[in-house]
């Protein structure tokens, strides 16, 4: 296996010769908040990525991958954001539905849809969060009942990032009528291009639409589309989520002391840093993502019960702050668009408000640090 050092060398080398042209223009386009941005173009992009062999970096090389350790991987979403490549299209496939194939997908599930993930040819998101249950999955009530040799699928799932894109969804639903909770749930793969299948785009606090309302009415999949056995769809849900908050958050740091910089550099322009208060929030700040750093470092190599948990309220409660903290040194200007349009704080500040709800709420993972890790009693249901 080639070394960590040499492989940092080979993408940067990589990326300084190819990050050019017409592709130069998408830098630091994308990303949460962001993915109305040139998806076309980055999409182009990402298919360039897995030309050159730089997608599925840690799935085993029988599965199309490159079988690279974490260090490895850190390494590239380090290099890459370095870079400030576009945000990739693909990451419900690659970093979510493909290693949840590899883990418990049958041979036949592997062979149909991971070489078109890994080359960027097929586009996935996830059908998770309903009205009635966003982040307490136990609580779906999606059915799909084993019609013939398909499954036909209704109700309807909510805040499903990129659905408007994508060409399949995995959805969890509830395949045993009476059943309760996490039991009777099974894990489908459902195509979103036939009938019975609406898509709706959710207009953000931002203007834009990323997350999406998608109907399922009598839409069907193959009765082959289940992952794992009927039934056994909380723990391959739950085995998903595992991959969710991987490596690539180490990247995403390297974009959110990006955003600081450009905070404080704000900040000497406008004055505001002659503010006692606001030089201790941009400081505080700054000790609050070397942080982040040290814990994701800390634990990269272990698996230990609560640390995504505990990952995910450092990153969105910092970054909500960070947002708070642009707006206060914008001052006024920050209540103004210009042209019509957000300006980036103003579009940080925006969408970070949602950082602390999406991917689980802070409610709930400070309840399952206290009840998984800590062992205290369960949360009484009022």
């Amino acid at each position: 296996m080639i070394e960590v050092q040499e492989f940092r060398a080979e993408v940067r080398e990589w990326l300084a010769e190819n990050l050019v042209g017409e592709f130069a223009k998408l830098k630091g386009l994308g990303g949460p908040g962001r993915e109305h941005e040139a998806f076309e173009e980055r999409l182009a992009w990402n298919r360039k990525l897995a030309e050159a062999g730089l997608t599925c970096l840690g799935w085993p090389i029988e599965h199309g991958g490159r079988g690279l350790s974490v260090a490895h991987r850190v390494a590239f979403y380090e290099e890459y954001a370095l870079a400030n490549a576009p945000a990739k299209v693909n990451h419900f496939g690659e970093e979510l539905l493909g290693p949840t194939l590899i883990d418990y997908g049958t041979p036949e599930q592997q062979q149909r849809f991971l070489p078109k993930i890994r080359d960027v040819t097929e586009l996935w998101c996830q059908g998770y969060s309903e009205p009635g249950a966003g982040s307490d999955l136990a609580n779906v009530s999606t059915t799909a009942e084993l019609v013939g040799d398909e499954w036909v699928i209704n109700g309807q799932k909510v805040w499903t990032s990129l659905a408007h894109w994508a060409q399949w969804c995995f959805v969890v639903a509830r395949t045993e009528k009476g059943s309760k909770r996490h039991q009777g749930l099974s894990y489908l793969l459902v195509p979103l291009d036939q009938p019975g299948v609406e898509i709706r785009p959710i207009v953000q606090l931002t203007g834009d639409s990323e997350f999406n309302e998608v109907f399922f009415t009598d839409a069907r999949t193959p009765a082959s589309m289940v992952v794992g056995k009927p039934g056994d769809g909380w723990r391959v849900a739950m085995g998903t989520l595992t991959y969710e908050r991987g490596v690539s958050t180490l990247g995403q740091q390297i974009v959110y002391r990006r955003e600081l910089e450009g905070v404080v550099e704000l900040a000497k322009r406008t004055g505001a840093i002659d503010d006692p208060i606001i030089r201790e929030r941009l400081t505080r700040s700054w000790v609050g993502l070397r942080t982040m750093r040290e814990y994701a470092l800390a634990t990269m190599d272990v698996e230990q019960p609560g640390q995504d948990n505990v990952s995910k309220l450092l990153w969105a409660n910092w970054h909500r702050e960070l947002g708070e903290i642009a707006m206060e040194v914008a001052g006024k200007s920050g209540l103004v668009l210009t042209d019509g349009e957000f300006d980036q704080w103003q579009r940080l500040f925006l969408f970070s408000r949602a950082d602390t709800i999406y991917g689980g709420s802070n409610e709930i993972q400070r309840n399952i640090i206290a009840e998984r890790v800590l062992g205290l009693p369960r949360e009484p249901k009022g």
